[in-house]
């Protein structure tokens, strides 16, 4: 994924302007990017955001709904990638000052963004299965396979995320330093564009193909459905995936403007300087991403508004003793509807 340093996009560490015979720089216009104060505002926002919104999640997953089934470590995995992306965000309000923290916030970002698409995307294929499969996948839709499912996700994100983790680099000028990678000079060409080839394949050209197919048989076997909880059922996943593609799209579509540029479609150093300021934009609208899941939780997942509102409960001493039964009961309200969904 393409790292902002300041405002300026970090893995270009230069813009060329293409139609002089010899490369020359592109300044980047200043009064196109993010003011300074802004852009802390924003990172510090969205850190406090994620970091309470994730941890509530991931607690009270752990500790009252408990791990019984794919859905629950789904949405157990998803919540854990942003909370590591949310963990990564006071590091991007300054610039990176040693080696080590420049490798560790390309590696959380890169490992964001594979995670993140995998994950919403095996929820996805999980709601599939048990909405237009419902018998069929019974056998599927277990603890155990939503752990295989999930530790192979991890896998292939980490794998991904490792060659940006190992060209990751500070440069330091004007008594500055800015994270950024270094490629070989003789490889630089191809680890650019396998860097962003890797990341549209993933998002555009595998998840966002499965999702919609995914969607759209969902969509077919409700829209037969008597059931009046059947638009409850599906609520809370498709809103995640709704606000995955606001919030990555943007970006996807940069990158893949940026690689027409390593092509040299876009030749002249206005494109470069437009696409720079698309690419600090994206990236903020991409990271928003790692606090609206929380908040969906809340407002749309009725399990897990119930266990939450006994948390709280709990906590304040409000309440009375049956509410703590909250998962059975939730189950049971939906066990023997045609659409049946955990959250």
């Amino acid at each position: 994924m393409n790292i902002s340093g300041n405002e300026t996009e970090m893995y270009y560490d230069q813009m060329y302007d293409y139609n002089e015979t010899t490369y020359t720089f592109c300044d980047p216009d200043p009064s196109l990017m993010l003011p300074e104060g802004t852009r802390l505002v924003l990172y510090y926002v969205l850190f406090c955001l994620g970091l309470l919104g994730n941890s509530t999640v991931i607690w009270v997953l752990l500790r009252y709904i408990k791990l019984r089934s794919m859905t629950d470590i789904c949405l157990l995995s998803l919540s854990l990638s942003d909370l590591i992306l949310a963990l990564s965000l006071p590091l991007w309000a300054h610039n990176a000052e040693s080696l080590a923290s420049c490798k560790l916030m390309t590696g959380i970002y890169q490992l964001g963004f594979y995670s993140g698409t995998l994950f919403v995307t095996l929820m996805s294929i999980d709601r599939y299965l048990a909405i237009v499969h419902a018998v069929a996948a019974m056998r599927t839709r277990t603890l155990r396979y939503g752990i295989i499912a999930s530790l192979t996700i991890w896998i292939i994100s980490v794998t991904m995320a490792a060659p940006q983790v190992a060209f990751a680099s500070l440069e330091f000028e004007d008594n500055s330093s800015q994270c950024q990678p270094l490629y070989p000079d003789e490889w630089e060409d191809f680890w650019k564009m396998r860097r962003n080839f890797s990341e549209l394949i993933v998002s555009l050209l595998v998840c966002l193909p499965i999702m919609v197919f995914c969607y759209v048989k969902i969509l077919m076997v409700l829209s037969r459905s008597r059931n009046s909880k059947k638009g409850k059922a599906m609520k809370l996943i498709f809103t995640i995936v709704c606000l995955f593609v606001v919030c990555w799209v943007p970006y996807s579509v940069t990158v893949f403007l940026q690689t027409l540029e390593l092509f040299h479609v876009f030749d002249n150093c206005n494109t470069s300087t437009a696409l720079n300021t698309a690419m600090s934009f994206a990236e903020i609208i991409a990271l928003c991403h790692c606090c609206v899941n929380p908040i969906i939780y809340a407002f749309v997942g009725e399990k897990f508004r119930k266990s939450l509102i006994t948390v709280l409960n709990r906590s304040l001493g409000v309440g009375h003793r049956g509410n703590g039964v909250v998962t059975d009961t939730t189950d049971k309200e939906t066990s023997n509807t045609a659409v049946r969904s955990e959250y």
